[in-house]
């Protein structure tokens, strides 16, 4: 999925998440500047941005948290297009 979807890593008992680094770079790319035009101009955006930053996260994890949620507006977008009947 684009690169932005956590992969389960543990040891022993130990259980966290980390980056998945496999995945399309290019729509990965897409996603990007998909998060940070938005970040430019979505009142909503900076406003999750800004939140996140208060709750203690850091840049980076607000980021990936934006492309997880443009990859699933993308996604959604693109199926009812490919559903919509021909005219």
């Amino acid at each position: 999925m684009c690169g932005v979807s956590p992969v389960e890593y543990s040891s022993g008992p130990r259980s966290t998440r980390r980056l998945n680094y496999g995945g399309d770079w290019q729509a990965n790319a897409a996603l990007h500047r998909i998060v940070f035009t938005q970040l430019r101009q979505d009142p909503r955006t900076q406003a999750y941005y800004e939140r996140r930053t208060q709750e203690g996260r850091t840049r980076h994890e607000i980021i990936r948290c934006l492309k997880r949620y443009a990859a699933r507006e993308v996604f959604n977008l693109a199926r009812t297009a490919s559903s919509a009947p021909s005219l």
